[in-house]
């Protein structure tokens, strides 16, 4: 795993050691930024930015939006495995200044307030593939009132996946990649 681009591109990060953590692959990573930084209904600007980065991981998101120079990122993960990984991966890259991490449980995300009080440009969220609350995720998030108004949100789930989002949240576009889909939305 490495950052494609910014300020650190090319640097290597750490991968998880285990199995139940799913990395997000560099291609779909890629892709999914490109379509950020490029398409006329979803793009939108990571420089300078708020990001919410939801079921972490080892930060291979979050950590690729501080390389393009996002102002803050703010990171939610509870395995421990991956917060031990993610913990070196931001010391390794020396951006402790623009990270928070929390070790919480994501559908708590009401009871952080660090969380309640900010608003994201950007929310990525990256669940197991067999989470199934996604909808009562985004109903949250909705309610917290934390996106701002042209602000997407990236979902990364399984392509064979069959979540119903309510009808708050509209779905902008999807792309399949290998064995997983993204969803870019927003809140109307």
């Amino acid at each position: 795993m490495r950052i494609i681009a910014g300020d650190y591109k090319g640097r290597k990060i750490f991968e998880p050691l285990d199995k139940e953590t799913r990395p997000l692959k560099n291609l779909t990573k890629e892709s999914i930024f490109n379509i950020l930084e490029h398409s006329k209904n979803v793009g939108i600007s990571i420089k300078k930015s708020n990001v919410l980065d939801l079921f972490s991981g080892t930060g291979s998101f979050g950590l690729e939006c501080i390389s393009r120079r996002a102002s803050k990122v703010y990171f939610i993960e509870q395995r421990e495995p991956s917060i031990k990984i993610l913990t070196k991966n931001i010391k390794k890259l020396n951006c402790e200044k623009k990270v928070k991490l929390f070790s919480e449980n994501v559908f708590d995300l009401k009871k952080i307030k660090k969380i309640r009080e900010n608003k994201f440009n950007l929310i990525f969220l990256d669940p197991p593939y067999k989470e199934k609350n996604i909808n009562l995720l985004l109903n949250e998030i909705n309610e917290m009132n934390i996106l701002i108004e042209k602000g997407i949100i990236v979902l990364h789930r399984h392509k064979k996946s069959n979540d119903n989002f309510d009808n708050k949240f509209k779905t902008l576009r999807v792309e399949n990649y290998g064995i997983s889909k993204v969803i870019f939305g927003k809140f109307i």
